[in-house]
């Protein structure tokens, strides 16, 4: 089956809601979501998001820290236009509806329709501080401020009739036309209907813009924060097609998720850090003030490594992240689902330490794109998590993702309203099956997949050796010939395909992490622990290609 459409946009994050929202005002929009329109990391997440907005902050100080936090690697022309536009990403989302928690005694802030609300009322807002950030300027909606903002950017899809959903649809790969003699051209992609209805139909969409909005890839890790969906699919896509990707060595892991057997690597937000939580070891000693100055403070990537070290140092099986000298009254007001998740398991949080240990978080890399969110291949446009904008560099500073997501956004659909109609769509071929058969084998696919989640999180983790990667590197290749032969014998699947994109992901995470020979930022290797001028590049790598360093696309 083939379908036509202006704006194709895969995934339904914040950039991937915001995105269509915006280019629905100029043509007709179709989004793709693998499952929900609430299935993305943009609904799991919980601090917040940056913006200036207090008078004694200033944008200057949210971009010194931005960079700090980058390690030498994030673009100072791009973390300036981000953080300069934080306001208005404020502005914007308000004006969706969104619901930001407000000062104490601060009354509602006047919404004027179509342009959200006036700057001084943005000083209404209740502000957080983060780790790496030096002022409180993260705007948050309790402990859920993601599925806040993820809620008013789906109320307002489903009211606008220019954009078509499709739900539980799996996009298998980019439409590249010079496959078939055209031009090097992305126009859409192949989707797998995985609706419960479904019989496995596999739709061409033909689309005048691609966007690639699908998130990040924690699931390649065996612990993570991340949902199930977050498989890497949209980087995994754009390397099969020959886009340009950088930094996927570069994959953050958030120092507190919540440690016990059932909680499945529940996140604890970096936010309890900034309003006063102390990490200690289980005699109750702090110890963050011998790895970083800013002691519980630090970046994340600080802050990982420290609880990995002291883990490993003492044998502990986790650290304990302490807020029981604060109010509890403060504490279930201001983190009121951290709370009640931690009752779950018998833990009370404002009696007693909450068990925390690191998990695979948020990946810093990605497919690499210009200021407008334009990649290397024709056609495609990536945003959010998924693209490599130079605004995180090594490291990305807390909170500075939804903005992100919001402003490459609002710049893309900003870029693309004059996208030429006129233009004839290409035909493309309809998928072909070919000889592949339906599969009595799913234990090859499940087996796979946790043989990959587990060395990666052995092997590539927080922190490398060159040993450890080599071994990493022969298992993926021995693991990406089986899949690939899997693959092409049997009808495709929803686990198949993921099971394929972890493995594209987990290829580059070990290429690229092998090819920097130092330590910086998120990357750290211990036989090479010092930072090296010399490396003070993007890693960039192309599909059958080895890596390199550079700047530019």
């Amino acid at each position: 089956m083939r379908i036509s459409t202006d704006y194709l946009v895969i995934g339904s994050g914040v950039s991937g809601l915001f995105f269509a929202l915006e280019a629905s005002k100029h043509g007709e929009v179709l989004l793709l979501t693998k499952r929900s329109l609430f299935d993305s990391n943009t609904n799991w997440a919980q601090g917040g998001i940056a913006a200036v907005l207090d008078p004694s902050d200033s944008f200057e100080a949210h971009a010194l820290d931005t960079i700090r936090a980058g390690c030498g690697l994030s673009k100072a022309p791009i973390v300036e236009l981000v953080v300069r536009s934080g306001p208005e990403c404020i502005r914007d989302l308000i004006a969706l509806g969104a619901h930001f928690d407000q000062k104490e005694g601060a009354e509602p802030s006047a919404i004027v329709e179509g342009k959200g609300i006036d700057p001084v009322d943005l000083q209404r807002l209740d502000l957080a501080r983060e780790g790496g950030h030096t002022a409180r300027r993260v705007i948050h909606a309790g402990d859920v401020t993601g599925r806040e903002i993820q809620r008013a950017l789906v109320e307002s899809i489903r009211k606008r009739p220019q954009i078509r959903v499709l739900e539980h649809h799996m996009a298998i790969d980019l439409i590249e036309l010079s496959k078939w003699g055209g031009p090097r051209l992305v126009a859409g992609a192949y989707a797998l209907d995985c609706s419960p209805t479904s019989k496995g139909e596999v739709h061409a969409i033909v689309a005048r813009a691609t966007v690639m909005a699908t998130g990040g890839a924690g699931k390649v890790y065996l612990y993570t924060t991340n949902p199930d969906v977050a498989t890497g699919d949209g980087v995994a896509m754009a390397y099969r097609a020959g886009a340009l990707i950088a930094n996927m060595e570069f994959f953050q892991f958030h120092p507190t998720s919540l440690y016990h057997p059932k909680a499945k690597s529940f996140l604890i937000s970096e936010a309890l850090r900034g309003e006063g939580g102390i990490l200690r070891l289980p005699d109750g000693e702090a110890f963050m003030e011998r790895h970083h100055p800013m002691k519980d403070l630090a970046p994340r990537d600080v802050v990982a490594r420290a609880i990995d070290h002291e883990m490993k140092r003492t044998g502990a099986d986790c650290v304990y992240l302490d807020m029981t000298h604060l109010p509890p009254s403060y504490l279930k007001e201001r983190f009121p689902t951290i709370c009640t998740e931690c009752m779950k398991y018998g833990i009370d949080m404002t009696v007693e330490p909450i068990p925390v240990v690191p998990a695979a978080h948020y990946m810093c890399g990605g497919i690499v794109v210009d200021e407008w969110g334009r990649s290397s291949l024709p056609g495609l446009w990536a945003i959010g998590e998924v693209s490599s904008t130079g605004l995180h560099g090594a490291n990305r500073l807390a909170s500075n993702s939804l903005l992100e997501g919001v402003v490459f956004a609002k710049r893309a659909a900003q870029a693309l309203k004059d996208i030429r109609k006129e233009w004839p769509l290409p035909d493309v071929p309809e998928w072909d099956v070919g000889e592949a058969v339906p599969s009595d084998e799913g234990v090859v696919v499940s087996q796979n997949w946790d043989e990959i989640r587990r060395f990666m999180w052995n092997y590539v983790g927080i922190v490398r050796t060159d040993k450890r990667l080599r071994r990493a590197a022969r298992r993926i290749a021995l693991l990406k010939e089986e899949i690939r032969e899997y693959y092409w014998k049997h009808l495709i699947t929803r686990d198949l395909l993921e099971l394929r994109n972890i493995a594209d992901i987990a290829e580059l995470i070990v290429s690229c992490a092998s090819f920097r020979k130092e330590s910086r930022g998120l990357h750290y290797n211990a036989d090479h622990p010092n930072t090296k001028e010399e490396y003070a590049a993007d890693t960039l790598i192309v599909y059958g290609a080895p890596p390199w360093l550079g700047n530019d696309q």
